[in-house]
């Protein structure tokens, strides 16, 4: 358990939304910590299927007709790195959101203590996982789970990628989030990239997931998870209030779904 389980801390169990819902959702949260309101933990999975870019990442990176033909979202995620494939059957993900005085301003600290209990977790379900300790190649640059792997918030199960993790800042608040690969899908994954250049097999050398590794059923893998953050800072089963969901469901109808946003980085309520 970490020195910030004295505070107030909420765990939201897992659920399904659309990535732009997702998103805004994180800035809610952090909002709420900000103004003295609960910390939250969560997890949770993208419904439909998304494709979420990094801040960064040149929209002509992604294949827009393949995402459209096969029902996959596409939004733009503050932080950076590459794109993630968010299969809403094989992916799991997960935020941590709390007040930025509370928490360490070196990053790497910060990455370190936030992400004990995702290790945790791995452990738990008898994946023998850790922050990335080799150099890897860049294979390609827009996919996440292809880049150079980064020792600092990249985790390996095998030598090859299971979870990749992001931070930033925002609103007074530090808003972790990761994927962790639950089920590979590479030839989506792939295909929501403009590219060629990488086969199916080169990403499965590269990248595995927690039923490769520990064989456990995607069920037991969300409970797991949601255990290791519940304790992990003693946290209470909380649930979004009214005013967060209508909140959030400005911001992803105003930002997250926005093209001005998604293609061209322009973030509409800076304005």
């Amino acid at each position: 358990m970490t020195e910030l389980a004295d505070r107030d801390w909420r765990l939201v169990p897992v659920e399904s939304r659309p990535g732009p819902m997702q998103m805004a959702l994180e800035e809610v949260a952090a909002e709420t910590a900000a103004s003295g309101g609960p910390r939250t933990v969560r997890v949770y999975t993208w419904e439909p299927s998304t494709l979420s870019l990094g801040y960064r990442q040149p929209p002509e990176t992604v294949d827009w007709e393949y995402c459209d033909n096969n029902d996959i979202t596409v939004t733009r995620r503050p932080t950076g790195g590459g794109g993630i494939y968010h299969d809403s059957s094989g992916d799991i993900s997960y935020s941590i959101v709390g007040p930025e005085d509370e928490l360490p301003g070196d990053l790497m600290t910060c990455y370190e203590l936030l992400c004990t209990p995702i290790l945790d977790a791995f452990d738990r379900m008898g994946v023998d996982a850790a922050f990335a300790d080799e150099k890897h190649p860049e294979i390609h640059k827009p996919t996440c789970y292809l880049r150079k792997v980064n020792p600092a918030h990249d985790i390996l199960a095998d030598g090859h990628k299971i979870s990749g993790n992001a931070q930033y800042r925002q609103r007074e608040a530090v808003i972790q989030h990761g994927s962790l690969s639950y089920a590979l899908a590479p030839d989506r994954h792939l295909g929501t990239f403009r590219t060629d250049a990488v086969s199916e097999s080169t990403f499965d050398k590269r990248v595995t997931s927690i039923r490769e590794q520990a064989g456990i059923d995607r069920k037991e893998a969300v409970e797991t998870l949601e255990a290791a953050l519940t304790e992990w800072c003693d946290a209470d089963v909380g649930e979004w209030t009214n005013d967060e969901l209508d909140r959030a469901a400005e911001i992803a109808d105003e930002k997250y779904t926005a093209e001005e946003w998604n293609r061209r980085r322009n973030d509409p309520l800076s304005v």
